[in-house]
């Protein structure tokens, strides 16, 4: 295959899986590198770091949180994990200690392709040459956000945030494209003493949602993902 197409690398101890997964991503376009253990993976990522992770929590070897943990030592490298552990908490877990998204087995294969071409838009976005980083103005079909004017525009129209909705979408917008814990964002907006006032989280983004999206029941700029917090969707 071209060598320039995205190279994922699969961290996945069940061979199931792994030939789903190889039999799947070629056909659009991914190169497919796989690990069966911590080691192998952590190996393979020292010596030929891919564009995306699909790691699962369950390796024989070690957990893959500790991968998660080693990644983040050095690098933003985009990590979706594919696991069983279908709890909250292990997702919670996972997306704080620096995951990007998080999927469950039995999982579709169009959801997770979509999932990669958001993590994989997120990480174009952060590897902006500073010039274009530096023009602070986030654009998503008729939403328009000018950071360094603080000025919000939906369908060309001023509209009005509070500092608390204002926070809250420009932290969103930082992070686009990545799972936001609501201790994350609670953390990041109200300060470290507020992590667990999830209700307080919910109305101020079921504010900003009626603001900046045409069918608030129908969200396309900030999407929930459920019992677990937000994440910013790109178009």
């Amino acid at each position: 295959m071209p060598a320039d197409l995205p190279l994922i690398l699969v961290v996945e101890d069940e061979k199931p899986i792994r030939r789903f997964l190889r039999a799947s991503l070629p056909k659009h376009d991914y190169r497919l590198v796989e690990a069966e253990t911590g080691k192998q993976a952590m190996m393979m990522i020292s010596s030929q770091p891919p564009d995306l992770i699909i790691l699962d929590l369950g390796l024989p070897d070690m957990d893959g949180v500790e991968i998660i943990d080693q990644v983040r030592s050095w690098s933003q490298l985009p990590i979706i994990i594919l696991s069983a552990r279908d709890q909250e908490k292990d997702k919670v877990e996972a997306l704080d200690r620096g995951a990007d998204d998080y999927l469950t087995k039995p999982f579709s294969v169009g959801e997770l392709l979509a999932r990669l071409r958001v993590a994989l838009r997120h990480r174009a976005k952060v590897a902006l040459p500073d010039d274009a980083a530096e023009a602070g103005v986030y654009e998503s079909e008729d939403l328009r956000v000018d950071l360094q004017d603080r000025l919000v525009t939906v369908e060309g129209q001023t509209v009005h945030l509070t500092p608390i909705e204002y926070r809250l979408l420009t932290t969103l917008i930082t992070h686009a494209g990545k799972v936001l814990t609501h201790r994350f964002l609670l953390r990041e907006v109200w300060g470290p003493g507020h992590v667990y006032e999830v209700h307080q989280l919910r109305v101020h983004m079921a504010n900003l949602r009626r603001k900046i999206e045409a069918d608030p029941a129908r969200p396309r700029h900030i999407l929930t993902e459920q019992g677990v917090g937000y994440r910013l969707g790109m178009t």
